[in-house]
């Protein structure tokens, strides 16, 4: 039987993609006009100090932007990969619970297997409230009282 085909993984990022190819484009700008600035030979002026603003930062938002779009692609990756883990866990124990007389290659999961193991305060339905538990962990045997069970 063939390998079926899994599906691509969502690659988040269009958007975020778009603005740093256009932050790059807007820091290109800045840079090739501070360039033309200084290569005139002229005093520095305001259109200097706005070119040299400029170009920093939109590189420095071009720079953030495409960590922030590396960081969600990676994400995404391991995501996918998560997902695709547990599908296959599930798979292998659903496939080792359907052929149990046989040895399988799958290790089962622990389970509770005795009266040792239970809780020494009663089976799985008897659950104590912290509030009745000293500060060993034992029962207090008090109740919660006449103030509506909340504590001051």
């Amino acid at each position: 039987m063939a390998d079926p085909v899994r599906p691509v993984p969502h690659r988040p990022g269009a958007i975020s993609l778009f603005f740093v190819a256009n932050a790059g484009v807007f820091a290109l700008a800045f840079w090739i006009w501070l360039l033309v600035l200084a290569l005139t030979g002229e005093q520095a002026t305001g259109a200097h100090v706005l070119a040299a603003a400029g170009a920093v930062t939109t590189t420095l938002v071009g720079v953030v932007l495409g960590i922030r779009l590396a960081l969600q692609l990676s994400a995404a990756v391991r995501h996918a990969e998560l997902k695709r883990l547990l599908v296959d866990i599930s798979w292998n124990a659903f496939t080792a619970a359907g052929n149990a007389e046989t040895p399988g290659k799958v290790v089962p999961f622990p389970t509770m297997s005795g009266e040792d193991e239970r809780s020494p305060y009663g089976g799985h339905g008897d659950r104590i409230s912290v509030f009745e538990r000293g500060p060993s962990g034992e029962r207090s045997g008090r109740g919660r009282g006449a103030n509506g069970g909340r504590r001051r």
